[in-house]
């Protein structure tokens, strides 16, 4: 959150949603990357479906490293950590988006035999 410049991050929050995310749980998981027993990247990612396809598919919603971390591969080992839980529980694929600007994770991207969408990503705030 902090990266992305969110205003208002609230830790009792964010443990009460990112508690429900687990291994078995149908909508999602989370999953941390240790390095010496301390947590230096994760992954999020949930399940959704998309009548494109009509398929399951796996959203990576997020997808950190620290800084100091950065260029060691753990972002390449959580996305294929990623690709092959979606994989096991039914999604037909992993799909993620970026910012325009964050051209050290489109450096990543680019390098795995990943496919670029020329889809636009909106929101709207409800």
């Amino acid at each position: 959150m902090e990266f992305y410049q969110i205003a208002d991050i609230s830790d009792s929050r964010n443990k009460e949603f990112f508690s429900q995310f687990g291994v078995s749980n149908p909508a999602g998981c989370q999953f941390a990357f240790r390095e010496s027993g301390s947590i230096v990247g994760f992954a999020t990612l949930y399940f959704s479906y998309t009548t494109s396809i009509t398929a399951k598919v796996a959203v990576l919603n997020d997808l950190y490293t620290r800084p100091g971390n950065r260029g060691k591969g753990i972002g390449r080992q959580l996305i294929e950590h990623c690709r092959k839980y979606a994989a096991e529980n039914g999604a037909a694929r992993l799909q993620w988006v970026t910012a325009p600007d964050n051209e050290p994770a489109q450096k990543l991207y680019d390098s795995m035999q990943t496919g670029k969408s020329t889809w636009r990503f909106y929101t709207y705030s409800t």
